[in-house]
């Protein structure tokens, strides 16, 4: 079972040291030619290219300039490793491709497609745990069963004689194993171990080295022992100075699926960036402000609490991915794909890595069971995958990825838009924002990046114009509308429903 003893003075001084190194300017800070538009795939569920209706890396690869496209830099793919699960999660094996993925070469050709492309590349890396299946647990159990305690194997896991909710029995034995994903088939590593960490250097190395992706998403970061933020920080901080010294620059983002203060909390690890919860889902930030009388004042006030906590860190903004209700649904916007649209435009313009779900582009839909949030990208009728095991719910409220990439009002080109804004501006992902303006309908900007700056105006109406006093007699750089035109007269801008405008000095 993990320690629960508070830590010590010595332990206490040895995590301030690691994180301070962490924090040097030892690791390079993400620059603004970092990718800054990712794109999260569910491999299965995403191209086949054999045949066989699952989706795999050939597909993916297939499909890559597509996305490249769309103006995408970044491709962040759900775990690709050997797993007995649909979802792969639980893994059996670090080091190996799933066969309904493809092979290794596979792997490799997709990671030099994306960087031939100016892409980075980030495979989903589950330390908290690995599948039941996994060798070093079969050998565990196997170990346990036969009374060999010392058997190196059984340190790997948390297995010990403790009862409770999160230990699973070994069948014939009075031992248990810790498994916070109850019922998953998915025991936690001990990440005590000395061993077990030698393991992860191997396993990092071989991803940055051979492979040669970028870097991780790091998934579950807050259950590596549950309960104790400081103790996940201080194996984080390992964590990336292990990544640092294997491959200079890699890159990691963790999943903290927490509020604003604990995510504050895991930036001091030095891990480049952690989602933004708080500002996703349906009673995340955006979409409760889209839903206020008071719209723009009510973004401003979220904004204000993020730029106060995480002010010199750099963010990374969704609304949805595969864990989570799909935007359309939080939006209540099935019959309204301008809201859909300003959404997008709000998320993109907060600032820092935006990370879209795959289907997001296109105004896919899907809630409740998991497999129902990964459904078959649409890419038409014809060109689909087969939809994952248990969905139980099958709906798809917007036209397809080939009709709307023909229509140059369609979600999708309106997204494409956003990104090239972004990809020609890079003040709007990596500069400093701080609050312009606000008031009820209307928000502004500002980011500064060196000598650089500029405002983004954005008139969170739906349904009527708004006007924005342009004090600083700033230039309109460019305008993003879904209807009408940004005008302006006498220092006055008229921004219609939902348009956006640009200001330079």
């Amino acid at each position: 079972m993990k320690a629960r003893k508070t830590l010590s003075l010595i332990r206490r001084i040895l995590l301030f040291i690691l994180v301070l190194v962490v924090s040097l300017p030892l690791f390079p800070a993400r620059a603004d030619t970092s990718s800054c538009s990712w794109y999260e795939i569910f491999v299965r569920s995403y191209q086949d290219s054999d045949g066989d209706g699952i989706g795999d890396l050939k597909g993916v690869e297939k499909r890559l300039p597509q996305i490249a496209d769309l103006g995408f830099d970044g491709l962040w793919l759900m775990p690709v490793m050997e797993s007995p699960s649909y979802h792969k999660y639980d893994v059996t094996d670090y080091f190996a491709i799933d066969e309904e993925y493809g092979t290794m070469q596979d792997m490799r050709d997709l990671t030099e497609a994306c960087h031939a492309l100016g892409m980075e590349i980030i495979v989903d890396l589950p330390l908290n745990h690995t599948s039941s299946m996994h060798p070093w647990f079969l050998e565990a159990v196997k170990a346990v069963k036969a009374g060999d305690m010392e058997n190196p194997y059984i340190g790997y896991y948390n297995i010990s004689m403790e009862k409770g909710s999160k230990m699973v029995p070994i069948a014939g034995t009075d031992y248990a194993y810790e498994e916070q994903f109850s019922g998953g088939g998915m025991p936690d590593l001990n990440l005590d171990s000395e061993t077990v960490w030698e393991e992860i250097r191997k396993i990092l190395a071989f991803w940055l080295q051979d492979v040669g992706v970028d870097g991780f998403r790091l998934d579950a970061v807050t259950s590596f022992e549950a309960g104790n933020t400081e103790k996940n920080v201080e194996l984080l901080a390992r964590l990336k100075k292990e990544m640092e010294s294997i491959k200079p620059g890699s890159f990691a983002v963790g999943e903290a699926w927490t509020g604003l203060s604990e995510i504050q909390k895991y930036y001091e690890s030095g891990i480049d960036a952690f989602f933004l919860f708080p500002i996703s889902q349906a009673e995340g930030w955006l979409c409760r402000a889209l839903r206020a009388r008071t719209p723009a004042s009510k973004y401003a006030g979220y904004m204000e609490d993020l730029i106060q906590a995480l002010p010199d860190k750099t963010w990374a903004p969704f609304l949805a991915n595969h864990d989570t209700g799909r935007a359309i649904g939080s939006l209540q916007a099935r019959q309204n794909p301008a809201v859909a649209k300003f959404a997008q435009l709000v998320l993109n313009m907060t600032g820092g890595l935006t990370f879209t779900y795959y289907g997001e582009e296109i105004g896919m839909v899907g809630s409740g069971d998991d497999p129902n949030k990964r459904l078959a990208m649409y890419w038409n009728d014809s060109d689909m995958t087969l939809q994952p095991p248990g969905v139980t719910k099958l709906e798809y409220a917007y036209p397809c990825f080939d009709d709307q990439a023909a229509d140059p009002d369609s979600l999708l080109n309106y997204v494409k838009k956003i990104n090239a804004i972004k990809k020609e501006e890079p003040l709007i992902a990596w500069g400093k924002t701080e609050i312009a303006y606000s008031d009820t309908h209307v928000l502004s900007l500002r980011k500064t990046l060196g000598d650089a700056t500029c405002q983004i105006v954005m008139n969170f109406s739906g349904s009527s114009e708004k006007t924005f006093e342009n004090t600083d007699k700033w230039n309109i750089d460019r305008t993003l509308c879904i209807t009408g035109e940004v005008t302006e007269s006498g220092g006055v801008l008229t921004l219609p429903p939902y348009g956006m405008a640009i200001l330079k000095p």
